[in-house]
């Protein structure tokens, strides 16, 4: 009997998917300054968006192979 990767494509899917969620949230909430207006912002906003930042740039760094993951 083949063996088959049903069990990992479907978690992978599922993975994906999530990750899309998390995406579009993200750009939405973006689009909206990250709900700050910009009498408000401050500091510890611009904190806060850094933080954000060094994530991101930490996944897009594994994702594309740049960065500390190049080759």
């Amino acid at each position: 009997m083949p063996k088959t990767n049903d069990a990992a494509l479907d978690a992978f899917i599922a993975a994906k998917t999530e990750i899309d969620a998390m995406l579009a949230r993200l750009v939405a909430h973006s689009a909206d300054h990250f709900g700050y207006s910009p009498e408000e912002v401050n500091w510890g906003h611009v904190g806060t968006l850094d933080h954000y930042l060094a994530r991101l740039r930490e996944t897009t760094d594994m994702a594309f192979r740049e960065g500390e993951h190049a080759d």
